[in-house]
């Protein structure tokens, strides 16, 4: 159930920021997002 409501808000997330222009900036913040948890993954994994 947790997973499809996160999945329903980063579809709304998405199509916000198709609405407002900016989906440049959140394709940077999410890949950022990604690498950012990788690199603390293999810190503490």
């Amino acid at each position: 159930m947790r997973n499809l409501l996160y999945s329903v808000a980063k579809l709304l997330g998405d199509a916000n920021a198709v609405k407002r222009g900016k989906v440049g900036r959140r394709v940077g913040r999410r890949a950022a997002g990604k690498a950012s948890g990788k690199g603390l993954g293999k810190l503490f994994g």
